[in-house]
């Protein structure tokens, strides 16, 4: 009986040791699951999310795609599309995501934060705080809502039933081509020039700017067999200002952005300027021509006629440039 009692004590000793082993084990598993998860990064989220009636697009139903595309090791691309070949989409949107210290995307946009909260299936939109959830109206018709729950698409994207909305244009020159698209969703929009063809780094470029993209113009500027590409930008309001966003290719492996100086560094280019810019590719001159307006004139009847200012694109110590080459006034 003796022995009976002391084998049992023994193996109850054996059992505590184990279950405390075992418990041990599960909480270490459990710390390198989160851990894994709190070290997501932008690789790990990028992709396409779609609603539920996606799955049922050839029924006629209606459903909307989140589009996350990486820009660095912390910032994200993403787009939101709805069903389009029917009728006006339900919801449009673009921004600017980055991702935050719990492996989420915030967009910051006209003073809001929308949250784009992503795990391994699927992401759930809202806003922070949550009492802006009307503001995601916005973007929709209809009184409609693209905050909610998408699934990860493991599969494809049928983009058959997409359009793309906004400006795009494509444009090539000597073996290099641009597909060239932005946002047109309010007076803060996306820019994005994607090139191909390049031989070394052909990733897209994506800007923030202020104001719609009028058009875009392709032209080997500086005579060395590698094209140039030019986004020209007019700022919201009655000014109008223009500006340009501009990538020189080098050698046809990759490209570098181009610098055009504000007008308004200049004090005598810049005299009676008010906005109102034009720009256009003539050769290889690049012209930019606005009206001059004199003292006491209206934003819309400027009486000192029209100045116009002719650059050459040089190399610079950091980048290419655009240098004044010659201003006339007639």
């Amino acid at each position: 009986m003796k022995n009976s009692g002391f084998l049992l004590m023994i193996f109850s000793l054996i059992t505590l040791l184990a279950c405390d082993k075992t418990g041990k084990q599960q909480k270490s598993n459990e710390s390198i699951v989160e851990d894994s998860i709190s070290a997501q990064t932008i690789d790990d989220i990028t992709g396409y999310y779609v609603t539920d009636d996606y799955f049922k697009r050839d029924e006629g139903y209606d459903w909307m795609v989140v589009t996350i595309e990486a820009i660095g090791q912390q910032e994200a691309y993403l787009q939101i599309q709805s069903r389009s070949d029917k009728k006006k989409p339900t919801c449009t949107f673009e921004g600017l995501g980055i991702l935050d210290e719990d492996g989420d995307l915030k967009v910051d946009i006209e003073g809001k934060s929308i949250l784009f909260k992503v795990d391994r299936t699927g992401l759930a939109i809202s806003t922070e705080p949550e009492s802006d959830k009307d503001f995601l109206m916005y973007f929709c018709s209809g009184g409609g809502n693209f905050a909610g729950t998408y699934a990860k698409l493991e599969a494809s994207l049928d983009t058959s039933q997409l359009q793309q909305s906004g400006y795009n244009q494509q444009l090539s020159l000597q073996g290099i081509a641009f597909d060239i698209h932005a946002s047109q969703q309010g007076s803060l929009n996306i820019l994005i020039i994607r090139p191909s063809g390049l031989e070394i780094d052909n990733r897209p470029f994506f800007h923030s700017i202020d104001g719609n993209v009028t058009h875009a113009e392709i032209e080997d500027l500086n005579s060395d067999g590698s094209p140039e590409v030019l986004a020209y930008i007019s700022s919201a309001g009655s000014g109008s200002y223009g500006s340009v966003i501009g990538y020189s290719v080098n050698n046809k492996k990759s490209m570098s952005q181009v610098y055009l100086p504000p007008i308004t560094e200049d004090p005598e280019l810049s005299e009676g300027y008010m906005g109102h810019d034009e720009f256009a590719i003539v050769e290889t001159t690049f012209a930019r021509r606005f009206p001059v307006y004199k003292a006491g004139d209206s934003n819309n009847n400027p009486t000192g006629g029209i100045r116009q200012v002719q650059y050459k694109l040089v190399d610079g110590e950091a980048s290419r440039y655009f240098k004044v080459d010659k201003v006339v006034e007639y």
